[in-house]
């Protein structure tokens, strides 16, 4: 389709043109997708379908509560650590060593297979998601940079059922309140 028709289709269908209604359809025709798939397709960052998400299914903390809020989920014992991208899904399962800053970075080391160096300084927003995902309860925190794509992501775990962790849920269920 050459951009002439392109635009001849969004003049007869608005929300073509609108990315964000675009969101909200894919949204509402797969409710348990995945969200950077949504924002690829879209053209749009992953913060921005997240915050199209029903607002049940998200929890704001501001970016300057990091270390409070890393210090909280270092508590957890293994929890899933995800890096998302558009090349890439990287998962690690372990615990989160606490960290401190140092030379511009969070610096986290430990007896874990997570640890390195996060440029905490970039996040501009934390969310507690708690959103079905193929079919399934998930609940993680993503923590997002000034582009709106998401640095990392640690979730509850499941079990060998595949089920959610209670501990963890309480646990992350407490953080709404705590980070309120």
């Amino acid at each position: 389709m050459s951009i002439s028709q392109a635009s001849a289709a969004a003049v007869q269908d608005p929300s073509q043109a609108d990315p964000m209604e675009r969101v909200r359809q894919a949204l509402a025709a797969k409710p348990d997708g995945v969200i950077e798939a949504i924002a690829r397709e879209v053209g749009v960052p992953t913060l921005a379908v997240l915050e199209a998400a029903p607002a049940d299914q998200r929890h704001f903390i501001a970016a300057e509560r990091f270390e409070a809020l890393w210090q909280a989920l270092s508590t957890w014992g293994d929890v899933l650590f995800i890096v998302h991208t558009a090349d890439i899904v990287l998962e690690c399962e372990g615990s989160l060593p606490v960290g401190s800053f140092g030379h511009g970075y969070y610096n986290i080391h430990g007896d874990s297979p997570i640890g390195g160096h996060i440029k905490a300084g970039n996040c501009t927003a934390i969310y507690l998601v708690d959103r079905q995902f193929h079919g399934r309860r998930s609940c993680s925190v993503q923590f997002f940079n000034a582009a709106g794509e998401a640095m990392f992501k640690v979730f509850v775990r499941r079990d060998e059922k595949r089920a959610l962790i209670a501990e963890q849920v309480a646990l992350f269920e407490g953080l709404k309140t705590q980070f309120s």
